[in-house]
Parts: structure tokens; sequence; C-alpha cells
């Protein structure tokens, strides 16, 4: 059987553009001079990709060493943003003024108090900061208008007692990736 000749190639240098028959796998270009014609191009090529694959690496090895606060600290900045979009068209659930301010997702029963109900969404709503910060909440003009908003019976629900709830990292990151969708539905449909 005869051996098999290589389909011919052109020249990847621009100044060449020659047509010539690889002598060995992955050459590129049809000499040693037409190689270091395009050095300086293939080097800058060959480092991008290197860092790019270094920047992968260091962010995965930086999430695989985030500890489970970390996690804590980015679920409940997602679930913030995702309670602050629900509640865009309603006014502070304390004071029950629209103003130009900053927004919070305000707890009714608090983080410290209840951390079990730190992401159910019965428990947190969009309030004004002044409320939130200078008035502790207003507990009780918040609990007043969350009677109106979800009934007696939920609020009686959210004040009972609730099983320890105990967030994994894992669970975290599904926490993170289902209000990251939910924020994605929101703003799709406000657009």
């Amino acid at each position: 059987m005869a051996p098999k000749v290589p389909k011919p190639k052109k020249c990847k240098n621009p100044a060449c553009g020659v047509s010539f028959p690889p002598q060995r796998l992955g050459q590129a270009v049809c000499s040693p001079k037409c190689g270091l014609a395009i050095k300086e191009v293939n080097h800058a090529k060959a480092r991008k990709s290197l860092a790019d694959v270094e920047r992968k690496a260091i962010r995965v090895a930086k999430e695989r060493l985030k500890p489970r606060a970390q996690h804590m600290k980015e679920a409940q900045q997602v679930f913030n943003t995702w309670v602050r979009l629900r509640d865009a068209a309603l006014p502070c659930v304390s004071c029950g003024r629209f103003h130009e301010g900053q927004w919070h997702a305000g707890h009714y029963r608090t983080v410290g108090a209840s951390p079990e109900l730190r992401f159910e969404p019965l428990n947190v709503w969009r309030q004004c900061a002044p409320c939130n910060n200078h008035k502790s909440g207003d507990i009780v003009n918040y609990r007043i208008e969350l009677v109106r908003r979800i009934g007696w019976e939920r609020v009686e629900w959210l004040e009972g007692p609730h099983a320890p709830q105990r967030y994994t990292i894992e669970g975290l990151k599904e926490l993170k990736a289902d209000y990251r969708a939910k924020i994605k539905e929101l703003k799709r449909a406000a657009a």
C-alpha cells in the first residue's frame, strides 16, 4: 500500500501565502523563515490563552476556598435584590410611602431572632431605609401592613415556632441560582 500523501495547506504567513504539503502534524508554515515572521502573533495568542486558563483556574480555586459565610452573604444579596424587584410597585411596608431614597429588603422576623426565616419570601418585604435603619423596621406598622398583604393566618405562622434551618454550601449555591433566575424573569417582565 502506498503511503498517504498529505493534503496541501496554505502558509499562515500573510506575506507568503504559498501552498505546501505539510511534513509534520500541525505544521502551519512552509519554512522556518515564515515561522519566524509570524512568531510575535502566535506568541501573543499563546500568552492570552495561557492567561485565560490561569484566570479560570484561579476563579475555580477561589470558589472552592470560599467559606460558607461568604456563600450565605452572596445568597442574601441575591435574595434581597429579588425582594426589591418583586415589590417595586409597592410602597414601604412600614410607612406606606414611596420616595426616591434607598430601598432595603426588610425582614419582619429578624435574621438574628429567626435565622430559619432568612430566605422566607413572606417574611421579607421592600422597606425604605429610614424605617429599616432608624426605626428598627417600625415593626408595629410593619405587622399591620403585613396582615393586610398576606393575611392573619400567615402572619401568625411567621410568628410561630419553626424548625432550625442549616444551609449547606451546595444549598446556598442552588438558592443563589434560583433567585438569579427569578430576577431575570422579573427584569424581562418589567422590560
